[in-house]
């Protein structure tokens, strides 16, 4: 659910002018991982000094799908990444549809499209990001920009854990390694996926995802279940425990040994550790 006061907007031409001024970062935010979360608590504090909302522009879909022909695979439900932006104090989460032409587009194009609908305070970044055509919208290409049109660029350092980078690939890679344990850590909470529950089994449910989600190895997990995180929900409903087994090509089969299995179309499977681990 977006908190209260929470606005989510599908796409820059449906930005109202009073949802300003907005700072915004501009990015996938595909896992909502640590890194992800710094940088939204840099966002609120920026914003809080500039007497603006902190904002989010992201995308229905991840640009690698039509950059690189392919999208990497999912680390938090898109339905869960605009729950948790929510909840990490994002005022106003813009969603923005990605595709060739949006590829093209300058970045000096893209932010006057932001400046047509809204006031914009200016944009919060970290010194290797960077968006629009071939990523010529570098922090400094911004800020001379900004020094023109009037708006700021705030620049934060990256977020770095155990002396790395925390980034959504270092996450995939933990998680395709089966080091489960390390995964979390860099996410800040336990590795789920969320799919929707095909056919139901002795015990159990059958898990298929329309979207390629990072997965652990082959193997059996121990789990947790529940309804899949939706925008507008009010509480979680119930959570049961079990095992989960991953094979090789296949859905995940989740076989609860107790609790009592969500009735929702979809569910959210986190994966506690790996057995004997």
């Amino acid at each position: 659910m977006p908190e209260a006061g929470a606005l989510l907007v599908q796409g820059i031409e449906r930005l109202e002018p009073g949802s300003g001024p907005l700072l915004v970062v501009v990015g996938a935010f595909d896992g909502i991982h640590r890194g992800h979360l710094y940088l939204l608590r840099r966002l609120r504090e920026a914003a809080a000094r500039l007497g603006a909302r902190p904002a989010v522009l992201t995308f229905d879909h991840h640009p690698d799908e039509i950059i690189r022909g392919a999208a990497p695979p999912v680390l938090c439900d898109p339905e869960e990444r605009l729950v948790r932006l929510a909840r990490a104090g994002v005022a106003v989460t813009i969603v923005e549809h990605f595709d060739a032409t949006l590829r093209s587009t300058s970045y000096a194009t893209f932010v006057e499209r932001i400046r047509d609908r809204v006031e914009l305070a200016g944009f919060l970044m970290t010194p290797d990001a960077a968006f629009g055509h071939e990523r010529r919208g570098t922090p400094a290409a911004l800020a001379a920009l900004g020094r023109a049109d009037g708006f700021a660029v705030v620049l934060v350092p990256p977020f770095v854990v155990d002396g790395r980078q925390v980034r959504s690939t270092e996450v995939r890679a933990e998680i395709a390694a089966g080091d489960l344990r390390d995964a979390a850590h860099l996410l800040g909470r336990r590795v789920a996926v969320a799919g929707e529950a095909t056919r139901p089994l002795a015990g159990g449910v059958a898990v298929a995802f329309p979207l390629p989600v990072a997965l652990p190895p082959p193997g059996r997990y121990p789990v947790r279940v529940e309804p899949a995180w939706m925008p507008g929900m009010t509480a979680r409903g119930p959570v049961a425990s079990g095992r989960g087994f991953v094979e090789e090509g296949r859905d995940p089969v989740v076989v609860l040994s107790h609790g009592r299995l969500p009735t929702s179309d979809r569910v959210r499977v986190s994966f506690v550790a790996p057995t004997g681990s």
